[in-house]
């Protein structure tokens, strides 16, 4: 009884911490995630340390509740395996481990996410909305040996990321270990998971012929900004004004691509002129897509595309609220894990804003990510103190995948307090705005 009143009190006092914990459990839990090594390893073997040991070690870094994997595992009494048995597991996890990872995290609470998201309107009537972008992890700091006398900078890999912007969700993330390759060559395994229906948007970097035809061939639609050099479509038709949008005019015109096989394709290319110059100094920007013209007008395809640039906030957010690239981890398998598993936290904790804002009827510009992973990670480390693994695994039946209850179904109905985001989510603010004050409970079990 003293335990549930401990918990019942950070529940009413602090509820972000448990939130999150609850999500972290169903998301990642011991038994899949070493299921899920097991499954997809191909020269790796579990011998006395667990994969989900080195993710639980991991996730304490990605949520800034440890410095380092070094300090991680030093404060973790449990840990019965050597630091260079860890680091030596952590420097060969195979990239298609952590793919699988970040998928398998981004399944397990995309039906929370979807109950939560039922009114909000879609990106694209009648699509299901993809963006896909490259992220280079930064500099690493030089600690092994072959690096030291290196002048350039030790660029430890890079990803291809797949990001839902309705759900707010990471999908599907595509490590590489080479950080010097260029992003489309690889796309190949991102062609092959695209499904019919979606609409996938991505910057000039993907604009060519293959990518536009594989996209096609699986029936899926594409809205991608033009290369100068690629893919050269064919004019077709005159360049006619369509309107006005918020940062220029819009023209529409159809165009046609060929292959190396011979086939064409006509496609919609949307130009717009802006008023003022990008930070490159482009003055026209360039759009190709095969979305007809009665389901998006190109006023509305230009509207769209601006939208893609909430992946660039997504990584932001990333970089700045959560420890998303190690510097101490000069090591690209090990540096690929830091980033996935930092986010599979970014998932966690997009399903946690979204709670929140659902129950307490807020707009997701209200709610400030910095302030509440801040508040997480203030309350984390003696929450996890207080209250024992046992009382913990107690709500595993109610996070199991498929059941959103713990999330979703309010007991009371409270006003949200002190949810007014600061502008600048890189000041700290009073201590008001910290969200201490939502009433989390609403969206949680007691025991």
């Amino acid at each position: 009884m003293a335990l549930e009143a401990v918990f019942e009190r950070f529940v009413r006092q602090s509820p972000l911490p448990v939130m999150a914990r609850l999500l972290m459990q169903r998301a990642l839990s011991p038994e899949w995630l070493d299921a899920l090594f097991e499954q997809h390893r191909q020269r790796q073997y579990t011998r006395e340390l667990l994969f989900s040991t080195e993710v639980d070690l991991m996730a304490l870094v990605a949520l800034g509740l440890r410095p380092s994997l070094h300090a991680a595992a030093q404060a973790d009494d449990a840990l019965k395996v050597s630091l260079q048995a860890l680091y030596e597991k952590v420097h060969h996890t195979e990239p298609q481990v952590v793919r699988q990872l970040v998928q398998g995290c981004g399944e397990r609470l995309r039906p929370v996410v979807e109950q939560l998201k039922l009114q909000q309107s879609p990106w694209a009537a009648g699509y299901r909305v993809r963006v896909l972008d490259g992220n280079h992890l930064a500099a690493s700091q030089k600690r092994l040996k072959p690096l030291r006398g290196f002048r350039g900078a030790a660029l430890p890999g890079q990803s291809l990321v797949v990001y839902a912007p309705e759900w707010d969700l990471v999908v599907d993330m595509f490590p590489a270990e080479d950080a010097h390759a260029q992003e489309r060559t690889l796309m190949g395994p991102v062609l092959e998971r695209v499904q019919a229906g979606e609409l996938w948007l991505a910057d000039r970097n993907f604009s060519t012929t293959r990518i536009l035809f594989s996209l096609e061939d699986k029936q899926a639609a594409f809205l991608i900004r033009e290369h100068g050099r690629s893919p050269h479509p064919a004019e077709v038709g005159p360049l006619k004004k369509v309107g006005r949008v918020e940062t220029g005019v819009v023209f529409e015109q159809a165009v046609e691509v060929e292959d190396e096989q011979g086939r064409r394709s006509r496609l919609r290319r949307i130009e717009l002129q802006l008023e003022e110059p990008t930070e490159d100094g482009d003055t026209r920007i360039r759009l190709l897509t095969n979305v007809p013209a009665e389901r998006m007008g190109g006023k509305e395809v230009a509207r769209l595309y601006r939208r893609r640039w909430s992946i660039e906030g997504m990584f932001g957010r990333l970089e700045s609220v959560l420890k998303s690239e190690v510097k101490t981890l000069g090591y690209p398998r090990a540096a690929l894990l830091a980033f996935g598993v930092a986010v599979m936290a970014y998932n966690a904790l997009a399903v946690m804003l979204a709670a929140v804002e659902t129950e307490h009827r807020l707009e997701s510009a209200e709610l400030s990510s910095y302030y509440v992973a801040d508040e997480v990670k203030a309350t984390y480390g003696g929450m996890m103190i207080a209250i024992p693994e046992k009382l913990w695994r107690s709500f595993e039946s109610q996070t199991d995948a498929g059941n959103e209850a713990p999330f979703t179904k309010p007991r009371h109905e409270k006003p949200a307090r002190g949810a007014q985001r600061n502008a600048d989510e890189g000041s700290r603010g009073s201590r008001h705005d910290s969200l201490h004050a939502l009433p989390g409970s609403d969206m949680l079990p007691t025991p």
